[in-house]
């Protein structure tokens, strides 16, 4: 809808945000009713930074995985990663990198969301 509507920072933006909060569901995902998570672990979890996220969400090794398997994949994320929360306060997104992202982020076979909503 932001995309159509020609809201090219906010569809941008609020994508990456996805991408960030599919991340932290699959951190929440390791956490156990009952249990004390690994204070390393909630500490690096309390970021913005897509990469650290990956890398803190336990499934990095799966989607490498998949990367490997799928260079498109691959593709997508080095389109994801680059995202940052300051993206919000951006007034000159384009039209072709919000698009970019958005394929990035929600194509079926290729998409990173995609990926991840199969992981958390």
């Amino acid at each position: 809808m932001l995309f159509r509507e020609r809201a090219f920072e906010g569809a941008y933006y609020l994508a990456g945000y996805a991408i960030e909060c599919a991340l932290k569901a699959c951190v929440a995902q390791q956490i156990r009713e009952f249990d004390f998570p690994d204070k390393r672990m909630v500490e690096r979890s309390y970021t913005h930074n897509l990469t650290q996220l990956l890398e803190v969400s336990g499934v990095k090794v799966q989607f490498q995985g998949a990367v490997a398997a799928n260079e498109a994949l691959g593709l997508s994320w080095s389109v994801v990663k680059d995202w940052s929360e300051a993206s919000r306060y951006t007034i000159s997104t384009t039209e072709k990198s919000a698009q970019d992202m958005l394929l990035a982020f929600a194509d079926e076979s290729t998409g990173v969301l995609s990926w991840l909503k199969k992981h958390w």
